[in-house]
């Protein structure tokens, strides 16, 4: 599949900007899939207003792959039925995408597989090349793009991704089938590497950029690039989220974007906006676990949704894979610092709805 065959709406929505949850796992105690409550996160991020859906992706767990487990095909299928279900009631139609991981076997599989459900594009995880050269990473990437259109994936170390180099980013850049990048290294000099690769490229019209810095969302999406390149002057911004923190309180981080797009043409930014980055930060340190390196982002996610009902529990495949210590108190501490972030009334008002067969 090439990006030319996404449907234009999709592919113009994505270029504008959206808010794209990395979609979590419902299990119920014994670790089990819970069909019924991944059906609901599907139509919570609907309704919510969220532009796309990413499944099958750090947020939904890796383990889904592993032989014992053997849930990929299942959750995806689910998600994909379920999204098509209840975006075709209400007249609306998502962008689907597929988180694709492994060595190129593995990925080609997991690409053929979510093709025929519907997705159009895979999320590219380069987990497996922790080791490898630039240049074999490379070959990976475009032997995949041949099959699907590509969102490039920069994740950060602490949850298995590594440093990849600018040479490797203006490289990338150059995949025809390339249509985004999720830039997540929680950094800012590694951000601009990704944004400054696109440029050189000549591509920033193309490729979309998205942040997955949980850390800095705000200011991500605030902030014009004003880069010299060797094609002259580039101004380019990040237009959107594709976020483990936009699974939760979902309806509440459309508005946000909606207003970060309404202040970034405006070309001035309130000097509120700047304390809501930090409030947006904070919580993300609680949800996320910042204070012991991430070890309960999933967990801490799924205890957001747990209070509001969308999940049973905090559960996950991996039965070492908790709340860390403290962390349900620092999630206690933000929302009650910052209740206008969330959108508890918005969910209580249709969780009923969205729990229905």
């Amino acid at each position: 599949m090439h990006h030319t065959q996404i449907p234009a709406d999709l592919l113009s929505l994505l270029r504008q900007g959206t808010v794209i949850p990395a979609m979590p796992l419902a299990l119920n105690e014994k670790r089990e899939f819970q069909a019924k409550r991944q059906r609901a996160l599907a139509r919570y991020y609907i309704d919510a207003g969220a532009g796309g859906i990413a499944v099958g992706v750090h947020s939904t767990q890796f383990e889904i792959r592993d032989p014992g487990i053997n849930l990929f095909e299942k959750v995806l299928s689910s998600v994909a039925e379920a999204t098509d279900d209840w975006s075709q009631k209400h007249g609306k139609r998502l962008l689907k995408i597929a988180g694709i991981c492994g060595r190129t076997e593995q990925a080609l599989r997991e690409a053929k597989f979510v093709l025929q459900h519907g997705y159009h594009a895979g999320l590219l995880s380069l987990s497996a090349y922790r080791e490898d050269s630039e240049e074999t990473m490379l070959e990976h990437c475009r032997g995949v793009a041949e099959h699907i259109p590509l969102i490039g994936f920069y994740l950060q170390p602490a949850v298995g991704g590594r440093i990849l180099p600018y040479s490797f980013w203006r490289k990338f850049a150059e995949i025809d089938n390339l249509i985004a990048i999720k830039i997540a290294p929680f950094n800012r000099y590694q951000t601009l590497d990704v944004v400054r690769a696109v440029c050189e490229a000549g591509r920033e019209k193309e490729i979309a950029l998205y942040t997955g810095n949980d850390d800095n969302i705000v200011l991500d999406l605030l902030t014009e690039y004003c880069l010299q390149t060797s094609l002259g002057e580039k101004r380019v911004r990040i237009k959107g989220g594709l976020l483990g923190h936009w699974c939760v309180w979902t309806q509440s981080a459309v508005k946000l974007l909606q207003q970060m797009h309404e202040i970034s043409a405006q070309k001035t930014v309130p000097a509120e906006i700047l304390s809501l980055a930090i409030q947006v930060t904070d919580c993300n340190a609680a949800f996320f676990d910042a204070a012991n390196q991430f070890r309960g982002c999933i967990p801490g996610i799924h205890e957001v949704l747990r209070r509001q009902g969308l999940l049973e529990g905090t559960w996950c495949l991996n039965p070492q894979e908790v709340l860390s210590p403290g962390q349900s108190e620092e999630i206690d501490r933000v929302c009650r610092s910052y209740p206008q972030l969330n959108d508890d009334a918005f969910v209580k008002a249709n969780l009923e709805r969205w729990l229905q067969d």
